[in-house]
């Protein structure tokens, strides 16, 4: 294993094809197990309840070498938040969260609030949620799309001060975002990159339509 591999949390859910970096650390979350089967993963950590994974998906993963690490249904963290708890005590420094962006409304909205959350600030932490791409910025980031695309920008847990933009339509120049406002929303990509900095604050950075 490369000394600081990318790190790969599948969870339950359909969803397209999607690109993994080469030479991840997979962690299944529960029901992911099946998921990460359809993608071609090897899974190194299953870990959940296991509620949602099927005995045998279970099984062969252990027959692969996987890990296996339960939690009794009734439990203070959601099968998610186990997994990224897990990738960061195994240190990781980037996650790609391969989910769905369908099923509990509840489930989806937590779980966007959770790649924000304060535990995860010194990782690089990036989604695909069904057909949409999600990149936490609590710094910069660099986002490639294509020109047209749509990318919206939504402050969690408190306000994002300061943000500046590259790259976009509708630019951003040191300006605050206020959560619950939709001033962030549906801004378009005017070049193939676009940068977001900011100077105090977390931003999700949603991308409709893109996977890679």
């Amino acid at each position: 294993m490369q000394e600081n591999p990318p790190f790969v949390v599948v969870t339950s859910g359909a969803g397209p094809a999607v690109a993994t970096p080469d030479g991840a650390v997979v962690i299944a979350a529960d029901g992911g197990l099946e998921r990460a089967a359809a993608l071609g993963l090897d899974v190194a950590v299953a870990i959940g309840d296991f509620d949602s994974a099927a005995p045998q998906s279970i099984e062969a993963a252990e027959r692969g070498g996987a890990r296996i690490v339960r939690h009794p249904a009734a439990k203070d963290a959601t099968d998610l938040e186990l997994a990224l708890d897990e990738a960061v005590a195994m240190g990781a420094a980037s996650i790609l969260v391969i989910g769905s962006a369908g099923g509990r409304l509840d489930h989806l909205t937590a779980g966007l609030l959770l790649l924000a959350a304060d535990a995860y600030r010194d990782v690089t932490v990036d989604a695909v949620l069904g057909e949409t791409r999600v990149a936490v910025i609590r710094s910069s980031r660099t986002l490639g799309g294509e020109t047209g695309d749509l990318l919206s920008l939504l402050p969690v847990h408190g306000p994002a001060m300061g943000v500046t933009t590259t790259g976009l339509e509708y630019p951003l120049r040191g300006e605050p975002l206020e959560p619950g406002s939709t001033r962030g929303v549906s801004n378009v990509f005017s070049a193939p990159i676009a940068t977001v900095t900011l100077e105090r604050g977390t931003l999700l950075a949603l991308q409709p339509g893109r996977i890679t």
